[in-house]
């Protein structure tokens, strides 16, 4: 049968004949991916017997059939409710360019669709549009087109790929809006462009713009988009009072030097709003030529904030000086001067013992809280200071009189009852005036004593003279003030 048919099918193409052939078909595909081709039969066919062959359709020459399984690179599929049967070619090959027919068995000759397919590298394109943009910032890219594709649909993907390209597309020409990417069509010139906005490092990279054709391959053109970094932002912190003046030394390139010059707020490059619009407080002044100085009067408390030196409209990639200014009241700058003067903690010597027990004993004055001090008007706070200090001096002096008065006097008594003799500690005495009543005292007993002794029998000797010992006094120590001797038994 194939024979048949074969010898039929090259007669017919001495004779430059269409013979059943229907109209040719144009197939597409890029090397690497794969293609479809789809046929259609007329009616009362669809039990029929589908295939695919290349060239004159011989034995060696039909790739697949509807009676056979599918193959590694060849499928085919019959949709009888339609009438198209489907033959996909895989993993496309330079080589599988040609033609090809489409067949469907019959008896006598067969019916024949004649199909021809183009391949291309996946790739594109042999010049490349190098674009920049900052970081940040935006980017336009112009994407030219031909005649063939005003009115079909645009589109701009990631990548170099163009069998992919519209599948990947980030925004189409149907949907002129997503996310950052913003899509116009200006059909006279046959250019669309794409705005990219608020662009990162990230957006680097490849890009293919795309625009569908009538027939044949879609028309691409390549970008090459090229993000800078922002570098060398130098930041300084300035601190003043309310009421009063700040000056920000500001630099610029030197090809600025004619460009105006201005200062903007924002905590972001993104949201910088122009602060020297409709602010007589804020004055520019040109120093040098490579430098400009913003002069802020007046300050308020609503100057707080982060600020930038800007010597063009656009942001772009240099070198920026951006202040971050601090703006305190009068009244809490001069609370925090006063806290930074106060001291917190003193060291009072205590009194020194004359002997070699003596110990050394440290008085840590309390600190003083910060908020406490912040909650009392400016008059009282002072009065704190001066009352606090006075206290401090008033315990020194204490400390050092009481030492020097407090000291502790032993006496011995002899008292004789019989032949009994009986020795007395004297107390502890406390107190100037006191030591000397007590000594009047101690000098009328020593004489009794003295008379006592004539007519004694027994002789006593060895008897300890007067002594004086001064020991230091704390609060843990009992003193006892004003005691009598204990008298004789």
């Amino acid at each position: 049968m194939w024979s048949f048919q074969k010898l039929f099918f090259t007669l017919c193409s001495a004779l430059s004949c269409v013979c059943s052939a229907a109209d040719l078909i144009h197939v597409f595909g890029y090397e690497g991916t794969g293609v479809q081709i789809s046929c259609s039969y007329p009616e009362g066919y669809e039990t029929y017997e589908k295939y695919l062959c290349r060239n004159d359709c011989a034995d060696e020459d039909v790739l697949i059939t509807t009676s056979q399984t599918n193959k590694p690179r060849h499928s085919i599929h019959d949709e009888r409710t339609t009438r198209i049967f489907t033959t996909t070619i895989s993993n496309l090959q330079s080589a599988d360019a040609g033609t090809y027919w489409c067949g469907v068995t019959r008896n006598g000759k067969d019916l024949y669709t004649e199909v021809k397919l183009e391949t291309k590298q996946d790739g594109c394109c042999s010049t490349v549009n190098n674009i920049q943009g900052n970081e940040g910032g935006s980017v336009t890219i112009s994407c030219p087109y031909d005649s063939q594709s005003v009115d079909k649909l645009k589109f701009l993907c990631r990548g170099n790929r163009p069998s992919t390209c519209l599948q990947q597309a980030v925004i189409t020409s149907s949907n002129t809006q997503n996310g950052r990417f913003r899509l116009s069509d200006d059909r006279k010139s046959t250019i669309f462009t794409v705005t990219i906005s608020s662009l990162t490092l990230e957006d680097s990279g490849s890009y293919l713009c795309g625009a569908q054709r009538n027939s044949g391959f879609d028309d691409f053109s390549a970008v090459e988009l090229e993000v800078k970094e922002w570098c060398c932002v130098t930041s300084k912190t300035i601190r003043e009072t309310a009421g009063h003046e700040v000056t920000l030394q500001c630099p610029y390139p030197p090809n600025h030097r004619n460009n105006r010059k201005f200062l903007c707020k924002g905590s972001q490059r993104s949201n910088c709003t122009d602060v020297m619009k409709g602010q007589s407080r804020f004055l520019v002044h040109s120093d040098f030529s490579e430098s400009f100085s913003v002069k802020i009067t007046q300050l308020e408390a609503g100057d707080t904030g982060t600020y930038w030196c800007r010597s063009e409209p656009e942001w772009n990639v240099g070198n920026y000086t951006q202040f971050h200014l601090s703006v305190e009241e009068e009244q809490n700058a001069a609370k925090e001067k006063t806290l930074q003067a106060l001291p917190t903690q003193d060291i009072t010597a205590a009194s020194r013992h004359q002997s070699s027990r003596a110990k050394t004993r440290l008085t840590t004055a309390p600190q003083v809280s910060k908020e406490l001090i912040e909650g009392f008007p400016d008059a009282a706070l002072y009065s704190l200071v001066a009352v606090f200090g006075g206290l401090l001096l008033v315990t020194v002096i204490l400390v050092t009189v009481f030492k020097s008065k407090c000291r502790k006097v032993k006496e011995v008594g002899v008292a004789a009852d019989g032949k009994k003799l009986d020795f007395v500690e004297a107390q502890e005495v406390c107190g100037g005036e006191d030591v000397y009543q007590n000594h009047d005292s101690m000098v009328m007993r020593s004489q009794q004593v003295a008379s006592w002794q004539q007519h004694a029998s027994c002789h006593f000797s060895d008897v300890d003279e007067d002594e004086a010992d001064y020991e230091n006094v704390t609060a843990a120590e009992d003193i006892y003030c004003n005691q009598d001797f204990q008298k004789y038994k």
